[in-house]
C-alpha cells in the first residue's frame, strides 16, 4: 500500500500487527489523546496508523482528586487515577462517535481481577468498529493483595488468555517498566498468544514541594513519561524485540520522526505517541511527514525495512 497525500512523497508505511494492517507504524498512546475525537479539530486523524483510545474498566472511575499532573525535567508526572466513562456508557457514546473515522481504533482495557479484563473484552467482543484490544496490565490484583498483574509472568499470562478467549480482535499486551526483567514478562504473554506488545508504561516516580514540604501529587507517586523516559524506553523495547517473535510497538518519549526510526531500528514494528501530544497535538501527524520523507531519501521499498535493523558494532 502507498500512503500518497499532498505534503509526502508515495512511499509504502505499511505495517502489519498481528492481523491488522496499519497504513503507517504511527500510533497514539492511550491516555494522551482521550477518546480521539477530542483531537479531531487539530490532526487529520485518518491520517495515523491507528488510534489507542483512554482506558476502559468495567465501571466508571472518577479518578484520583488533584493535583493529578505535574512538569518534570523533559517529561511529567501523571497520577491521573485511569479515569473513564466506563465500558457500557463507551459503547453506546463514544464508539458511536468514533465509527465515522477512517482510521483503526484500538480499545485499551484495564481491570482490577481476571474476571474484570474478561468481561470487558466479551462486552467488547461484537462492537463494531474496533481493530485491537491493547491490555493495561499495570493494574493491581486486587485478590493477591495488590501486586500488578504486569509484574510476575504467571499472572501476565493469565490475564492475556483470558482476553484472547474472549475476542476475536488482535490483543496487544501493554508492559510496565517496573520489573526486574520485562523480556520474561514478554516471552510469558506471547506464549499465552498475544499478538504483539507494547511498551513501555510510565515508570514510578514522585516530584516534591519543598516549600511546603508536601508532594505536589495528591496522590503522592505518579507514572513519569516524556523525553526523560526514552532511553529506557528504546533499551527495553531492544530487549523485548530480541525476546519475542510477534510484534512489538514502542512507546516512551517518542515525539519527532527521528524517534519513531530510533524505536523501529532497535525492533519496533509500530510506535506509539503519547505525551508529546501535550505539547504539540499535531505531532503524531508530522511524524508520519517526517517517516515518509526519510523512506523516500533513502530510497527504501517499504518502512518495513527499518525494523530490527540496527547495526551493531562487529
Amino acid at each position: 500500500m502507498k500512503f500518497v497525500d499532498s505534503k509526502t512523497p508515495a512511499v509504502d508505511l505499511q505495517v502489519s500487527i498481528g492481523s491488522l494492517t496499519l497504513k503507517n507504524p504511527i500510533m497514539t498512546a492511550s491516555g494522551t489523546f482521550g477518546y480521539a475525537k477530542e483531537f479531531e479539530p487539530y490532526v487529520n486523524l485518518h491520517r495515523l496508523g491507528a488510534v489507542v483510545v483512554k482506558g476502559i474498566s468495567l465501571l466508571p472511575r472518577a479518578g484520583n482528586p488533584p493535583p493529578r499532573i505535574v512538569e518534570t525535567s523533559c517529561g511529567m508526572l501523571n497520577a491521573i487515577g485511569l479515569e473513564n466513562v466506563g465500558v457500557d456508557r463507551f459503547i453506546s457514546e463514544k464508539m458511536d462517535s468514533l465509527n465515522g473515522v477512517n482510521v483503526p481504533v484500538v480499545v485499551n482495557i484495564l481491570g482490577d481481577t481476571l474476571e474484570e479484563y474478561r468481561e470487558i473484552s466479551e462486552r467488547l467482543a461484537d462492537v463494531e468498529g474496533i481493530a485491537a484490544i491493547e491490555v493495561n496490565i499495570s493494574c493491581p490484583n486486587v485478590k493477591k493483595g495488590g501486586v500488578a498483574f504486569g509484574t510476575v509472568p504467571e499472572m501476565a499470562a493469565s490475564v492475556t488468555k483470558a482476553v484472547k478467549e474472549s475476542c476475536s480482535v488482535p490483543v496487544i499486551v501493554k508492559l510496565s517498566p517496573n520489573v526486574t526483567d520485562i523480556s520474561l514478562i514478554a516471552r510469558g504473554v506471547e506464549e499465552a498468544g498475544a499478538d504483539a506488545v507494547s511498551l513501555i508504561n510510565t515508570l514510578i516516580g514522585m516530584a516534591i514541594d519543598h516549600r511546603s514540604r508536601r508532594p505536589k501529587l495528591a496522590n503522592v507517586i505518579g507514572g513519569l513519561s516524556g523525553p526523560a523516559i526514552k532511553p529506557v524506553a528504546l533499551r527495553m523495547v531492544f530487549q523485548v524485540a530480541q525476546a519475542v517473535s510477534i510484534p512489538v510497538i514502542g512507546i516512551g518519549g517518542i515525539e519527532t520522526a527521528e524517534d519513531v526510526l530510533e524505536f523501529m531500528l532497535a525492533g519496533a514494528t509500530a510506535v506509539q505517541i503519547g505525551t508529546a501530544n501535550f505539547v504539540n497535538p499535531r505531532a503524531s501527524e508530522e511524524a508520519v511527514e517526517g517517516i515518509s520523507r526519510y523512506v523516500a531519501d533513502q530510497r527504501l521499498q517499504s518502512v518495513r525495512e527499518l525494523i530490527g535493523g540496527l547495526i551493531l558494532a562487529d
